[in-house]
C-alpha cells in the first residue's frame, strides 16, 4: 500500500461525535459539480486541552482521525518512539504507544480506526527499514524534533494551531503532525511564555497537547490572560522569560539603598549597566529594575500612628517613568510598621495599574500594635499575605494587565511562621521569595538554603547583594554561577 493511498483513505473528525463527510468531494479537492471544494475545519469550542494523560496518544488520535488505513504502534522505549514518529509522519497515520496496562485501549483504538495495516515498532514492516528515526540529541529535545516532522500529504482539513511542551508525549505530537497540524513547542505550559506563543493563541482557537496544561478551563484562562499585553523583554509572564537586576532604595533617601543616591535617569542608567553585566551569562533577556520603598518604617508614629511614612505618588512617578524608559520594571516595596499591607497597597493602586509595576511586602517591618521598628524582626501571617495577593490578582485581572511580580522579603524563618499556608494559585501573579541575608558568603548561602527548605515550588527565588554589608559582595559572575538555583531577581542595596 502506497503512502498516498494510505493518506487518501484517512478521514478526520470534526469532533469526537461528528464525522467528517467527504462523500461530496472528489480526491482532487474539487466538488462533484466541478467547483473548488471549501476545506473542512476541525470544530472547536475555544481553547482546548487534549490531555493524553497516559502517553498512549489515543486521545489525540480520537480527536483528529475518524479512520485510518494504517496505524503505527511503538513500544515505550525512546528509540522506538522516535522511529515510530518518523514512520507515522511518512504514512500520514496516527501513532500510538504501548504503556503498561494499555493493551486493551490500544487495541480498541486500532479497531475504531479501521486500520488494515498495523506497524509495530520494533517489528518487521517494510516501512521501518525505509524510514530513518527522528534525529534528537537529548530526551528534552525529542518533542521539538518530532514537531518538525513533515507530514506525508497535508489534507484539505483546517486544523487549529497546537501547543506542546517538552513533557508532551511523542505519540500526541507525532499524531498531530501526521494530521498536518502546526505544533509549537514552548518550555512551559503557559501560552504567555513567549511573544510567539502569545501571538499563536490570540484571536484563534488552539489545542494544547498534554495534561501538564491543566484542564481546558485552566488553559482557556491562560489564553485569555495572554491577550493582556507583553512585559519588557517580551512575553506576558514575569518569570520565566526574563531575569531582572534591580537597584533597591527610597526615592529621596540615599541611606536606604543605592537607588536614591542619584536622580531617576542616572539610577535607571546604572541599573541598565548592572543588567548588561549579567546578560552575557544568560540566554533570556536581562532587564533593569527598581525596587522602590514607597512606605518606610519609622521610629515615629506619624499622623496616622502606624509608624510608617507613605511616599506621595507624585514623588514615585518620575522613578517609574525612568525605569520604564530604560526598558525595565518597577517593584513597589511596603514597610507597613503597625499598619497593614493591604491598606498600604491600595494607596498605590494607580501605580499598580501600570503593566510593568509589581508589589513587594517586607515582613521585617510588619509589627504588632504597641511595637516599634527595630524592637524585633517583624513577621506576617499567611492570611495577611493571601488577602493582598487576592486583591492584586483581581486588580490585574480587571484591568487586563500582564502578570505582576509579587515579592515576599525574608531572611528568617520566623518572618513567615506559617509560610506553607501562603496560596500561590493566582495565574495573574509571579510569586517571588526574596532572600535578604547579608554577611559572608557562608552566611548568605546558609540563609538561602534554609529559606528554600519546604518552599512552594511556585515561588521564584531572588537574591540581594549588599554593597556595604556583604563581606565581600558577590560579583555578577559569582551571583549567576555560584548561587543555585540561579536567582531570577537580583537587587543591589
Amino acid at each position: 500500500m502506497s503512502t498516498s493511498s494510505v493518506r487518501s483513505r484517512a478521514t478526520f473528525a470534526l469532533a469526537i461525535s461528528t464525522a467528517l463527510v467527504l462523500s461530496a468531494c472528489g480526491q482532487s479537492g474539487t466538488s462533484l459539480g466541478g467547483a473548488p471544494a471549501e476545506p473542512e475545519r476541525l470544530e472547536t469550542n475555544g481553547p482546548e486541552v487534549l490531555a493524553d494523560g497516559d502517553g498512549t496518544g489515543i486521545e489525540v488520535s480520537r480527536r483528529l482521525f475518524e479512520q485510518s488505513d494504517a496505524v503505527v504502534v511503538a513500544s515505550a522505549s525512546r528509540p522506538d518512539q522516535l522511529k515510530g514518529a518518523a514512520v507515522a509522519a511518512s504514512l500520514g497515520a496516527p501513532m500510538l504507544v504501548r504503556v503498561p496496562g494499555s493493551d486493551e485501549a490500544v487495541a480498541a483504538e486500532i479497531e475504531r480506526l479501521g486500520a488494515e495495516r498495523v506497524i509495530d515498532v520494533p517489528g518487521q514492516d517494510e516501512a521501518l527499514a525505509a524510514t530513518e528515526p527522528v534525529a534528537s540529541d537529548a530526551p528534552e529535545k525529542d518533542v521539538e524534533a518530532v514537531a518538525q516532522l513533515a507530514p506525508a500529504e497535508p489534507v484539505d482539513l483546517i486544523l487549529p494551531p497546537m501547543l506542546a511542551t517538552p513533557e508532551t508525549s511523542l505519540a500526541a505530537v507525532a499524531t498531530a503532525r501526521s494530521a498536518g497540524a502546526d505544533v509549537t513547542v514552548i518550555g512551559l505550559p503557559d501560552p504567555r511564555l513567549t511573544s510567539e506563543s502569545m501571538s499563536t493563541v490570540t484571536g484563534q482557537d488552539t489545542l494544547a497537547l498534554g495534561q501538564q496544561w491543566g484542564t481546558t478551563e485552566d488553559y482557556a484562562r491562560h489564553v485569555e490572560l495572554a491577550g493582556n499585553g507583553e512585559l519588557p523583554g517580551g512575553g506576558g509572564l514575569v518569570f520565566p522569560g526574563r531575569r531582572m537586576i534591580a537597584l533597591y532604595g527610597h526615592s529621596f533617601a540615599p541611606e536606604l539603598g543605592v537607588m536614591g543616591e542619584q536622580d531617576p535617569a542616572a539610577a535607571a542608567a546604572l541599573a541598565a549597566d548592572y543588567a548588561k553585566q549579567y546578560q552575557p551569562m544568560e540566554e533570556q533577556p536581562v532587564i533593569p529594575a527598581f525596587e522602590i520603598i514607597v512606605t518606610v518604617a519609622s521610629e515615629f508614629p506619624g499622623e496616622d500612628g502606624d509608624y510608617s511614612n507613605e511616599a506621595p505618588i507624585d514623588t514615585i512617578v518620575p522613578w517609574i517613568d525612568a525605569i520604564t524608559d530604560a526598558g525595565g520594571y518597577a517593584v513597589l516595596d511596603l514597610q507597613p510598621g503597625q499598619g497593614d499591607f493591604l491598606h498600604q497597597a491600595k494607596l498605590y493602586e494607580e501605580l499598580l495599574k501600570r503593566p510593568n509595576v509589581g508589589l513587594a511586602l517586607d515582613a521585617e517591618w510588619k509589627l504588632n500594635p504597641g511595637e516599634q521598628p527595630l524592637s524585633r524582626v517583624g513577621s506576617a501571617s499567611a492570611e495577611e499575605i493571601n488577602v493582598v495577593a487576592d486583591w492584586l490578582a483581581e486588580l490585574t485581572r480587571e484591568n487586563n494587565l500582564p502578570q505582576k511580580a509579587f515579592v515576599l522579603h525574608q531572611f528568617q524563618v520566623a518572618m513567615f511562621p506559617d509560610r506553607e499556608n501562603i496560596q500561590t494559585a493566582h495565574p495573574e501573579l509571579a510569586y517571588v521569595l526574596h532572600a535578604d541575608g547579608h554577611g559572608s558568603p557562608e552566611q548568605k548561602f546558609e540563609t538561602w538554603n534554609v529559606l528554600r527548605q519546604g518552599l512552594d515550588p511556585n515561588f521564584f527565588m531572588a537574591w540581594k547583594n549588599f554593597i556595604d554589608e556583604d563581606q565581600p559582595m558577590f560579583t555578577p559572575e559569582q551571583t549567576y554561577t555560584e548561587v543555585e538555583p540561579r536567582p531570577w531577581f537580583v537587587s543591589y542595596q
